[in-house]
C-alpha cells in the first residue's frame, strides 16, 4: 500500500482504495457481466438493518484518540463515502486486479491536473494530443511554465510515437474529444513503456464499460465523472485509478497539497448513479448508431465520426480495444447559420456543453474558440430517450436548418 504525505491534521494511513482481494467480491469483479459488476460496484458487506448503500458522511474531522492510525482522520484526506465510490470505480475499470488504486477528485481537471503535475518536474518532457479535450491547452501554458516541454501529435495514426523519444509521461485521449478519433492503447503503451515513460489514458468519453486502459497497458486511467459514469448532468467528478504504489502516492499527495477533493454528498450521488451505467450505456451507444446511420444518408451532412460505424475512419482500432463506442456523435453542417437553426430546431436536445447525460444534447462546438474544427462542427451527445423519437427529432431539425 502507498503512503500519504502527513500533513498537521495527521493524514490519513495512506491505504488506497484498492480493488477488494476478499474472495467473493472477486469472484464477482472478474466473472460476473458489465450490469452485475455496475450494479454490485463498492457495496459493504450487508449490515442487519442498514441500508445496502450507506448515506453520505458528512465529517471534516472524525473522533481521534491516541496515535492518528487511521484510515479515516481528517475529511480532506478520507472520507467514507469516497471509499465505497472509489472501490466501485476501481472494480469497473481494473476488475480483479490487487495492484489498482482508485482516487476520486473534485473534478475530471482536479484528476487530469493531479497525474500531470505529480509526476512531472522541471526539464521532463511531456506528450499530449493535439486534439484532445478544449482545456489541455492551457495545461500546456501551464507545464510550459514550470519548465517542463510539452510535445503535441494527432490522436490519429498514432501519431504520438513520433514524438515519444525522452518523454516522461505520454498523455493519450481515445476516442479523442470531440473529433473522435481513435489510438491503438497497447501499442502506444509499449512503445512508451519502452522509452521509459509513463502512460496516462483519458477514458472519459469511453466510460470502463467501453474499455479498460489498465488492461491494454496504460499506468493511469484518468476521466471526469461528470459525464456518462454517472450521467444525470448533477455532479462534477473525477478519479485516477493507477497500478503503481509509488505513482499513485504522489496522486495522493497532490491531492491532499491541492485540496480538490469530492464533496461526499456528490460522492454518493455518483456512487447511487454507477448501479445504472450498463443500462445507460448500452441505450445510448445503441441509439448513438442509429443516429449516425441516419445522418450518413443526409447530403448535408459531412465529416461524420462514430467510431460504431463500420465505415468510419476509427472503427478497426475501436473494435480491438472498445467494447461499446459511446454515446458522442459529430458531424459538420455547411454553415455556421444553418447550425444554429438546426439546433434551435430540436424538441429532444438541449442546446448545452457536456456529454454522457441521460438527456440528449449538442452543440456548435466552435462557439468556444478553443477547438479546431469548422464553423458547422457539431457535436451530439445521445441520451436515454427512444431511438426512434431522437432520430426524428435529429432529421426534422435538418429539415427545418435547411430552409
Amino acid at each position: 500500500m502507498s503512503e500519504s504525505a502527513t500533513g498537521d491534521q495527521g493524514g490519513s494511513t495512506g491505504e488506497g482504495t484498492r480493488v477488494s482481494s476478499d474472495p467473493a467480491l472477486t469472484a464477482t469483479a472478474t466473472d460476473a457481466g458489465d450490469g452485475t459488476r455496475a450494479v454490485r460496484a463498492g457495496l459493504p458487506e450487508p449490515v442487519k438493518y442498514e441500508p445496502t448503500l450507506p448515506g453520505p458522511v458528512f465529517a471534516a474531522h472524525f473522533h481521534l484518540p491516541g496515535d492518528p492510525t487511521g484510515p479515516y482522520t481528517y475529511g480532506r484526506d478520507e472520507n467514507p463515502t469516497w471509499t465505497l465510490l472509489e472501490r466501485a470505480v476501481g472494480e469497473l475499470e481494473a476488475p480483479g486486479r490487487d495492484d489498482a488504486e482508485t482516487l476520486v477528485f473534485a473534478s475530471g481537471m482536479a484528476a487530469t491536473s493531479a497525474v500531470l503535475f505529480s509526476q512531472l518536474r522541471a526539464g521532463d518532457v511531456c506528450v499530449l494530443p493535439d486534439d484532445g479535450y478544449q482545456a489541455l491547452p492551457l495545461v500546456r501554458a501551464q507545464l510550459e511554465t514550470y519548465g517542463i516541454e510539452v510535445r503535441t501529435a494527432p490522436t490519429r495514426g498514432d501519431a504520438q510515437l513520433d514524438v515519444l523519444d525522452g518523454a516522461k509521461l505520454l498523455w493519450i485521449e481515445t476516442p479523442s474529444n470531440p473529433g473522435l478519433d481513435v489510438c491503438d492503447i497497447r501499442r502506444l503503451a509499449d512503445a512508451a513503456h519502452a522509452r521509459g515513460a509513463l502512460v496516462a489514458v483519458d477514458n472519459t468519453l469511453a466510460t470502463p464499460l467501453g474499455q479498460r486502459p489498465l488492461e491494454l497497458g496504460a499506468d493511469f486511467a484518468v476521466a471526469s465523472g461528470t459525464k456518462q459514469l454517472t450521467g444525470h448532468g448533477d455532479i462534477l467528478l473525477g478519479y485516477v485509478v493507477g497500478r503503481h504504489a509509488e505513482t499513485m502516492a504522489a496522486v495522493r499527495r497532490w491531492r491532499k497539497v491541492v485540496g480538490a477533493i469530492p464533496g461526499p454528498m456528490e460522492a454518493w450521488l455518483a456512487h447511487r448513479s454507477i448501479a445504472t451505467l450498463q443500462l445507460r450505456v448500452d441505450r445510448q451507444s445503441t441509439t448513438a448508431l442509429a443516429v449516425a446511420q441516419a445522418l450518413r444518408e443526409r447530403p448535408e451532412v459531412t465529416g461524420l465520426r462514430y467510431p460504431g460505424l463500420p465505415d468510419d475512419p476509427a472503427h478497426k482500432i475501436a473494435a480491438q480495444q472498445m467494447r461499446r463506442y459511446g454515446c458522442v456523435v459529430s458531424f459538420t453542417l455547411p454553415t455556421r447559420a444553418q447550425a444554429d437553426r438546426f439546433l434551435d430546431a430540436l424538441r429532444l436536445v438541449d442546446d448545452a456543453t457536456s456529454f454522457g447525460g441521460v438527456r440528449s444534447t449538442a452543440e456548435r462546438r466552435g462557439r468556444w474558440g478553443g477547438d479546431a474544427v469548422p464553423e458547422g462542427f457539431i457535436r451530439l451527445s445521445v441520451g436515454a430517450e427512444d431511438p426512434e423519437d431522437l432520430v426524428a427529432d435529429v432529421l426534422r431539425a435538418l429539415d427545418t436548418s435547411a430552409s
